[in-house]
């Protein structure tokens, strides 16, 4: 049988090259830096011979052209690292434990937004924190809204099946209370309880387009994401996002992340977090 010869992508042009960052940053408030060519080439490159396309403006045309906007989710997929992990930064979960949580054991209800769930390990975290200091009220008193612009990572997240490997770092009590062992084909695999995933919805959003939230959080955690946006674009959201904290109510950001430098209206409490005023109002201020 004769070989089959895979062609390869031409060349990233740079003009090629532009026209990607400026549709990325258009379409989901990514800048994509210069130097990241290489990057761009690499990943795209595997897009193309999935589509079986050498040239990468015939590709971003077809991306274009997908009214489902699932290509434009494809693309944005290639280009970005989903990469999260149970307990990510265990700091903000031990701040939730002792500052925030003791102070939100009375509310009827609890209303916790996750704007970046990735495949849901982050998400997870928090409910599996609440159920450690509320108790099983948590399951009916707890609600997390976890967000993600990738389709593919909520799609993951939704099921909570996890291989070992993925829970291996996590409490030994969370995967005795709050996970299910696989059987038969899902052996060396854990699924999140049924009651537990109840507790989270799970939806799309794009965190530069609006939001429709009917109420407000005492904590939004966006972690991670906004090392991805240009300082422009990191200033619109987190005054966006206050809009939406409780009087008082907290955001958590990556620690590899800094709202240094923007005008924002919260003040410094923690490292990567910070907290609305508990009038409801404030002045911007300017971290430097």
């Amino acid at each position: 049988m004769p070989e089959v010869m895979v062609q390869e992508p031409r060349a990233l042009s740079d003009r090629t090259f532009e026209k990607i960052r400026k549709l990325i940053y258009d379409k989901a408030g990514i800048d994509l830096r210069q130097g990241k060519q290489t990057l761009v080439s690499a990943r795209l490159g595997k897009k193309l011979r999935e589509s079986g396309l050498r040239d990468y403006d015939a590709y971003l045309d077809s991306v274009v052209a997908d009214k489902t906007g699932e290509s434009m989710i494809a693309l944005i997929d290639a280009l970005t690292t989903n990469y999260t992990s149970f307990l990510r930064e265990p700091q903000h979960f031990q701040f939730l434990r002792d500052e925030i949580l003791p102070a939100l054991a009375k509310r009827r209800q609890i209303d916790i937004w996750c704007a970046a769930a990735s495949t849901g390990e982050e998400p997870y975290s928090l409910a599996f924190t609440l159920l450690d200091v509320l108790g099983p009220v948590a399951i009916t008193q707890a609600r997390i809204l976890a967000t993600d612009i990738s389709t593919r990572a909520l799609a993951t997240a939704s099921q909570g099946i996890y291989a070992a490997d993925r829970v291996t770092g996590m409490p030994p009590h969370w995967r005795t209370r709050y996970l299910s062992s696989g059987q038969g084909t899902y052996q060396g695999f854990y699924q999140v309880r049924s009651e537990i995933r109840r507790m989270i919805q799970f939806q799309r959003l794009n965190l530069i387009e609006s939001f429709t939230h009917s109420g407000t959080f005492p904590l939004i955690s966006c972690r991670n994401v906004m090392i991805y946006f240009d300082k422009t674009t990191q200033q619109n959201l987190v005054n966006r996002m206050a809009h939406y904290l409780d009087p008082g109510g907290y955001l958590f950001i990556g620690h590899a992340e800094s709202l240094s430098g923007i005008e924002h209206p919260l003040r410094f409490t923690a490292p990567a977090t910070y907290q609305r005023h508990t009038s409801g109002s404030g002045e911007g201020i300017k971290k430097h």
